[in-house]
Formats: C-alpha cells, structure tokens, sequence
C-alpha cells in the first residue's frame, strides 16, 4: 500500500494476523488488531504500535464497536483481513451440533458481521478485504467437516462481497494457507506426535511428517502468508477480486492418486489417527 491505510487485523494477536499486523506496522500504515484475548493484543500494541482492540467477533455489538473505534481513532477504515477462526475436529456423526455452531459463528457469521459493519467505510475508502481461509475450504481431511465447511463457505461470502460491490471499487480475496507454524497448528501437531508416537521429535517431527507430501517439504511461516495478504490489500493487486490464492506448498497441484508411485504409504491405527487434518488458516 503506497499511501497510509487503516486495516482491522481479526486473530491479530497471534500466528498469521500478528504477522500481518507486523508487516503492515512496518510499512506505515494503520493498524487496529482484534481478538478475543487481550494479553496477547496487547503486547503486539506495544511492540508495534498497533491499537489493540478486543473484541469477540460472533457478538455483534462488540463488531461494530470494533469498526466505530477505529473510524474514531482513525477517522477512515480501508481494509480488513479476516484472520479470527477456530477449529473443532470430528465427523459429521462425531460432532456435536454445539461444536458445530461454534465454528460456524467464529469462522462464517463472524466475518459477515465484519463485513457488514464495515462496508459503509470500505465503500468510502474504495478498501480491501482479505480473508483467510484454508487449503481445507478446497481439499478435505478426516474428522474435518465443520472447519472445512466453515472455510469454503468464508471463500464464497467474500467472493460474494467481490461480486456484488466490486463496481464500486471494494475488492475481496481469498488466502487459502496449508500447514503454518502458528500456535494453533503447533497444538495440534503436539498431539499428532503424540498420538503417531513420533518420540523425542515432537512438533518439528509432527511438521515433517504433515508436509512429507508437500513439494515444498515444509510448513509455511507466518510472514510468507502476511505477504500475501499485504500485497492483495495495496494498490498493486488493484485488478484482482474474488481471486482464491492457494499458499499451500503446492499441496493442492498435487495428484494423491499419484503418490503412491513415490511414496509406501501405510494407514495409522485408526485409533491413533483420528485427525482434524486442518491448516492453522
């Protein structure tokens, strides 16, 4: 972004929306960050300067209040990155319909609520939204149908805000990451290793192992994502809206039905391998 902007950054106290606040800070530009848990909001305000502003984004009051407190602060809204999400892993006979609706309320009506108590400023400002989905809102895993779902149907609300407002210069796109070392994702490779019995290598084994498959060979890091996000936001990406750009590793040009001609590949004992198979997006 060429000229001083101001985004909301929800999940920002963390993993990809710390790292995109980080980015932001760095090249000038305004900075409110948003999530549920003020300690670590606040601590990225003073490393950065940003504005911590805890706000829960299934609550609509608290949204809106997001979005009034920094027009107020800032007197101008130009983007948003839509990075708030959570995960609950199970099949759909394994979940729980409270499991259900609460990753539908974080990951789906969350950012709606954003969007739309925003759009009056996005508009003015001809802004930017960026959300950040998942490998998983196109490619599934086991145990993974509400985060999945809830991914896929994030991708088409902003393709949906690209469609409908795009003639009056609002752009939408989507970041869909595969394995990135966040804290999320860390947690969930802890008890991967755990669970696969990968001994004294811990999360690093538990990462080596989840991207084996990857031509990469390797988790993704926070900043290659924030780079992405912040290109999509300036003025550089100014033709492209409702794009759905795959930061995966190449997980998603590759053929499973080829692997086998490269890799043995045996199942895990069920027992062990109930997995959410989920990005930290």
């Amino acid at each position: 972004m060429s000229e001083q902007r101001v985004v909301i950054v929800t999940g920002g106290g963390t993993g990809i929306g710390a790292a995109t606040a980080r980015l932001l800070r760095t090249a000038g530009h305004q900075v409110v960050i948003s999530g549920r848990r003020p300690e670590p909001l606040h601590r990225l305000a003073e490393e950065t300067g940003a504005l911590a502003h805890p706000a829960d984004v299934t609550d609509p009051e608290a949204v809106q209040g997001l979005v009034d407190a920094t027009v107020s602060a800032y007197g101008r809204l130009d983007g948003l990155v839509l990075n708030a999400g959570i995960a609950r892993s199970g099949s759909v006979g394994d979940l729980s319909p409270a499991d259900w609706e609460a990753v539908m309320a974080t990951n789906v009506t969350g950012p709606f609520l954003l969007q739309r108590a925003a759009l009056p400023h996005l508009l003015a400002a001809r802004g930017a939204v960026v959300a950040v989905a998942s490998v998983s809102a196109l490619r599934n895993g086991n145990a993974n149908a509400a985060y999945a779902t809830s991914k896929a149907a994030l991708l088409q609300l902003c393709r949906s805000l690209a469609v409908d407002y795009g003639r009056d210069g609002l752009r939408a796109n989507i970041v869909c990451p595969s394995w990135v070392r966040t804290d999320m994702a860390d947690g969930r490779m802890a008890r991967f290793a755990e669970e696969a019995g990968l001994g004294d290598g811990g999360v690093d084994a538990a990462y080596e192992e989840a991207t084996r498959l990857l031509p990469v060979g390797r988790p993704g890091e926070p900043h290659e994502i924030a780079e992405a996000i912040s290109w999509l936001l300036s003025p550089a990406a100014s033709f492209v809206n409702g794009a759905v750009l795959p930061l995966d590793g190449g997980a998603t040009a590759v053929d499973v039905g080829g692997t086998a001609f490269s890799y043995r590949l045996t199942p895990r004992d069920d027992s062990r391998a109930e997995s959410d198979n989920r990005s930290s997006g």
